[in-house]
């Protein structure tokens, strides 16, 4: 886990108990079973970028809050520099850096994904939304509930993110650029 992510949990933690919202009642209003739940703010369990949401509106905050610790500025445009949107390895061989973190009540997240296919493939997971991936570089699998698509560099997938899905690297590295809606 890089720097940037060991924070999140204490970030959680910190603004939940200014709240004072118990760590159970913030399982409960987020529909997430408080083992997970507890798992997220140990640090123990990765938590997915659709939880972050979950949980960043629970506590009435933006998801840049949790990820840097800081308030989004802009909001009428914000440029993200190449090398320099807020970097998440997420669990080794799965990183993502947030391109558009500064701008204020975004509706959309897009994200520039890494995978290497030497470390183990990431858990299906799924989340509210839709979600679009274009593949920058190398190979990708991506796995919607139980049909693989194997896309290359310049194609794409767009689906319903509700349903189970995962993406992996197919020989070394890969890199595509992920843009999760999540109403």
């Amino acid at each position: 886990m890089n720097e940037i992510a060991a924070h999140v949990p204490d970030r959680i933690i910190e603004l939940r108990e200014i709240l004072e919202i118990s760590a159970l009642d913030m399982a409960k209003e987020t529909g997430i079973p408080f083992e997970v739940y507890s798992g997220y703010e140990e640090g123990k369990i990765d938590i997915p970028i659709s939880v972050l949401y979950t949980i960043a509106g629970r506590l009435g905050t933006d998801v840049t809050v949790l990820l840097t610790g800081e308030e989004a500025r802009m909001d009428s445009a914000a440029v993200c520099r190449k090398g320099k949107g807020v970097q998440i390895e997420r669990y080794p061989g799965y990183e993502f850096a947030s391109l558009a973190y500064n701008f204020k009540h975004r509706t959309i997240e897009p994200l520039l994904v890494t995978l290497d296919s030497s470390k183990p493939p990431a858990a299906k997971v799924s989340h509210a939304g839709q979600e679009f991936n274009f593949v920058t570089e190398g190979q990708v699998r991506v796995a919607v509930v139980n049909t693989e698509h194997i896309l290359n560099q310049g194609d794409s997938i767009y689906f319903d993110a509700r349903l189970p899905h995962s993406q992996s690297a197919v020989n070394g590295k890969a890199q595509f650029l992920t843009i999760i809606q999540e109403k």
